[in-house]
């Protein structure tokens, strides 16, 4: 994650070969990396944060990866925008694994029929997301997530941050959101 991050600070990383970068805002996204992926074409860029349906044409000019898919008109807008500009980038469903009402992802009863939704949609579907509730041991949230993915045949796991990526690792995790960790 490169979230309030400078280009000054994100070169050292992508001259290091660091290729995948993620952002949580679509404008603070669309300040900085255009021009770095201008020079580093090479570069994949991940929105990790959760994304309005009015920003949907903005993010899918700009990443690669959308990790916060989790409602039908999101899923809707991305289609729309995705259609006008020629490419549909990779999904992620985030998963409310907490049932927290505060905080984005599909609801556990509902997933199974929203993964209907994007499966006949033109959107690639990625896998499935989560962020555990603050506080509590993410465990058991990330294996959850896991059978989740195992009983929607779903490949991709987005799970864990710099503080859990390695027991995320460990129950399936196939992309972590790693950002303080680089910058540390």
């Amino acid at each position: 994650m490169t979230k309030t991050h400078s280009v000054d600070d994100i070169a050292p990383l992508i001259a290091a070969g660091q290729s995948d970068f993620g952002e949580s805002r679509v404008q603070e996204a669309a300040a900085k990396w255009p021009a770095l992926r201008e020079s580093h074409p090479d570069i994949h860029l991940h929105l990790i944060g959760r994304l309005q349906s009015n920003k949907a044409a903005d993010a899918v000019a700009l990443f690669d990866t959308i990790h916060s898919l989790d409602r039908r008109s999101l899923l809707d807008a991305l289609v729309n925008a995705g259609t006008k500009a020629g490419r549909f980038p990779d999904c992620f469903v985030q998963v409310n694994v907490g049932e927290e009402e505060q905080k984005g992802g599909i609801a556990l009863a509902d997933l199974g029929d929203f993964l209907g939704q994007v499966r006949t949609s033109p959107l690639p579907l990625a896998g499935l997301m989560c962020i555990p509730p603050a506080g509590l041991e993410p465990a058991p949230f990330f294996a959850l997530l896991s059978e989740l993915a195992r009983r929607h045949d779903v490949a991709g796991l987005s799970m864990g941050m710099s503080a859990d990526f390695e027991v995320a690792i460990t129950l399936g995790a196939t992309h972590v959101r790693v950002g303080s960790a680089l910058f540390a």
